[in-house]
């Protein structure tokens, strides 16, 4: 299906993985974990999201190369600092954690599978034609960088 690769925003898949979470969640018992407790870790969830994805979008920045995931090939730097020495795909992870925030809140187990569907569904979509524009773009030098720093954590 190479007709989806990098065509659809990342942020609209994840939308899209929260709204299949939430049509999952809502055939489902909640679970018995009380509100309190889910709201405590939707909101911690959500911020260590932010923390992971804001960090790679300044450190994109600083590059001064591309943020669009829908072109991968017009990156004109290899960025390995900051948070790109921990994860090859730090706005991903940043949006997959949101996703278990969510997940967190509607409180039903079968919500927990926004997350891993966002995370196939990018690899196979989206992360692989990034990392293949990339391996042509800086040969070498990414695939080192990929030998050492895993793509989601």
């Amino acid at each position: 299906m190479k007709v989806l690769e990098t065509r659809i925003p990342p942020p609209l898949v994840g939308l899209i993985g929260g709204a299949l979470a939430w049509l999952a969640s809502s055939a489902f018992t909640p679970t018995t974990i009380t509100f309190p407790v889910r709201l405590t870790a939707a909101i911690v969830l959500v911020l260590v999201g932010l923390v992971i994805a804001g960090a790679g979008v300044r450190t994109i920045r600083r590059a001064d190369t591309t943020l669009n995931p829908l072109k991968p090939e017009t990156s004109s730097a290899l960025v390995t600092s900051g948070i790109y020495r921990y994860t090859r795909n730090p706005m991903y992870l940043g949006m997959a954690t949101w996703l278990l925030a969510w997940s967190a809140w509607l409180g039903t187990p079968i919500g927990l599978l926004g997350a891993p569907l966002f995370m196939l569904y990018m690899n196979q979509f989206q992360i692989g034609p990034e990392e293949r524009a990339l391996r042509t773009l800086f040969g070498a030098e990414f695939e080192a960088y990929a030998a050492r720093v895993r793509r989601w954590f």
